[in-house]
């Protein structure tokens, strides 16, 4: 039996329904999680990995762990949950295997702390004894769903450093990768660290360009200033991370910007790109 905690969000809905679709048993984990929508078969767990619980809660027979963390989880503070003490509760209820969702930034940032605990939980999973599977995904090209309103409703699409092109990753890549490392039997991917993008760096400016072909009609660019873009990102993400956000967005390093081979080496295949993710998203701008 596997475990998808994030079960409903954009890497654990694709993994959940792959996994399942490849005859698996799996437990799908989220505060709101419902058995409604689920593939057949999947069972729907409704838990708080922030609680006191943890992961105690899991079926009996629960062998392989998909670990996202929550927002509240992933912040540091006085009341955080142990990353040690997640992954032994796991431990109890039987797990023997753990793929952590991770950040590129954690290893190409590794002294600045705004992308939250993801060091403290890559240490904690390193020593848990487990088996375990590291994966460090770059931007998601699923972000440009912030822009499906104004597409929709004014054909345009608003964002800082519009010419600045990082490799945006297509999130069901994750989870294929996912699905690889937990459903693994030869132990090839166990201890490793994977660097997922996308196959090629596209700016902003670029991928309203791509929407634009997509729908078949133009898709303007407006080009916000730095200070724009963090006047928005603050209503609804801490200013510490908007701040090194805006860094990666706006001066990216070289290990940021340049496309990495790990979703090819694990799947066989080529990474998605923005264009390929933006074909299957596009009724949200139509």
């Amino acid at each position: 039996m596997i475990v998808v905690t994030g079960a409903t969000g954009n890497v654990g809905r694709p993994l959940v329904a792959e996994l399942a679709a490849a005859g698996e048993r799996v437990v799908a984990v989220s505060r709101s999680v419902a058995a409604e929508g689920l593939p057949d078969g999947v069972v729907a767990l409704r838990a708080d990995l922030a609680g006191p619980a943890g992961l105690g809660a899991l079926p009996a027979g629960a062998r392989a762990l998909f670990l996202m963390l929550a927002p509240e989880m992933n912040a540091p503070g006085p009341d955080a949950v142990p990353a040690a003490a997640l992954l032994e509760s796991a431990a109890r209820a039987g797990v023997r295997r753990v793929v952590l969702l991770s950040s590129l930034v954690t290893g190409t940032r590794p002294d600045e702390t705004w992308h939250g605990r993801m060091a403290e939980f890559e240490a904690a999973v390193r020593g848990s004894g487990l088996e375990w599977t590291i994966l460090r995904p770059g931007p998601f090209a699923s972000n440009a769903y912030a822009w499906a309103e104004s597409v929709r409703e004014r054909r345009t699409v608003s964002a800082p450093f519009g010419g600045v092109a990082l490799p945006v990753l297509d999130p069901a890549d994750v989870a294929s990768v996912a699905a690889a490392a937990l459903r693994d039997g030869s132990g090839e991917h166990v201890g490793r660290v994977y660097e997922l993008t996308g196959p090629e760096a596209i700016g902003p400016r670029r991928q309203a360009e791509v929407l634009g072909e997509l729908l078949g009609e133009e898709v303007g660019f407006v080009e916000q200033t730095r200070e724009e873009a963090r006047a928005e990102l603050v209503r609804f993400m801490p200013p510490p991370v908007v701040d090194g956000t805006l860094e990666v967005l706006g001066a990216p390093l070289p290990a940021e910007s340049a496309p990495r081979p790990d979703v090819e080496r694990v799947l066989g295949r080529p990474a998605r790109s923005f264009a390929a993710w933006a074909a299957g998203a596009l009724p949200a701008f139509r």
